[in-house]
């Protein structure tokens, strides 16, 4: 169904992205990796991050053919409902398998990606914000009282921070390219003390994004110390991508995946769980999504 969000001809968030990831992973060993089916998530923990009028207006907007456009960005076409229900579902069914002690951790290779969706717009290329919802779930099914949601695509994640702006259960850490699209994400955007905005000048690569990690976000996510770790896996910082200037490599995603996974260790016994977010060169995009699954695996 992911690969049935047609988003037009020449458009970056294209079908093509997944299924360069999908044959990816069909070179990892298979041992110890099992694959899911997403199912679609409920209205119920949809609605616990986006009001019942924002879910029918993008369900109704939906096409019965071609294409339709929620912003200049954000391009539906028949299948994109049931695409977003299914992408924010695997979310919620994968922290139930985590919570469940099916597995350690989890990945969700979903598409339409979310954190820019906010509560009550969908905009940036996101209907719904997937993380968020999986957030949200963890909070109301599972009664956690702290989570982590750490996001290192190159855009800032503005839709996940309005829907945690002021929820001290929820800490909030990006790093992302600033000045780019969405425009948010300043450091002085802090919340009630609960989100870690590390914005990264064009042209950063792999030393300025491990400094912001280790010198903010990381430490902040330890004091926090969350009974839950969700990352937005975005790879388009990475130095091929099209869309944004900064200069990450498969080593980075990969060194930063085994931090969040020692970090979840050390808090949480290992319950993670990985959301798709951005990433336009294909080969680029395979290869980072590559270095940070198989570092899941370590775990």
């Amino acid at each position: 169904m992911f690969l049935e969000h047609d988003t037009s001809a020449g458009h970056p968030e294209s079908p093509a992205r997944l299924s360069a990831i999908l044959e990816a992973l069909e070179r990892i060993p298979s041992e110890g990796l099992e694959r899911r089916e997403a199912p679609e998530i409920s209205r119920e923990a949809l609605a616990r991050v986006h009001s019942l009028a924002h879910i029918e207006r993008v369900l109704g907007a939906i096409p019965s053919r071609g294409h339709a456009a929620l912003d200049p960005d954000t391009i539906i076409s028949p299948r994109s409902g049931e695409a977003a229900l299914r992408a924010a579902g695997a979310v919620v069914a994968a922290v139930d398998a985590v919570m469940a002690g099916e597995a350690k951790n989890g990945f969700c290779a979903v598409r339409p990606p979310g954190h820019h969706a906010e509560p009550e717009r969908a905009m940036g290329f996101c209907l719904f914000n997937n993380v968020a919802v999986g957030a949200r779930h963890l909070l109301a099914a599972h009664g956690l009282e702290r989570l982590a949601i750490i996001d290192f695509d190159v855009h800032h994640g503005n839709g996940t921070q309005a829907a945690f702006w002021s929820e001290p259960r929820v800490f909030y850490g990006s790093t992302h390219q600033s000045p780019l699209y969405p425009g948010s994400g300043a450091r002085e955007e802090r919340g009630v003390g609960n989100i870690v905005n590390c914005p990264l000048a064009p042209g950063s690569g792999g030393l300025e994004f491990r400094a912001a990690m280790e010198n903010d976000i990381l430490p902040a996510l330890d004091a926090f110390a969350p009974d839950f770790v969700l990352v937005s896996a975005g790879f388009d910082a990475h130095r091929d991508d099209p869309l944004a200037s900064l200069a990450f490599t498969e080593r980075d995603y990969a060194w930063i995946t085994d931090e969040l996974v020692r970090a979840s260790a050390r808090h949480c016994r290992d319950r993670l769980v990985s959301v798709l977010e951005g990433g336009y060169n294909l080969r680029a995009l395979a290869a980072s999504c590559t270095a940070h699954l198989e570092a899941l695996m370590r775990a």
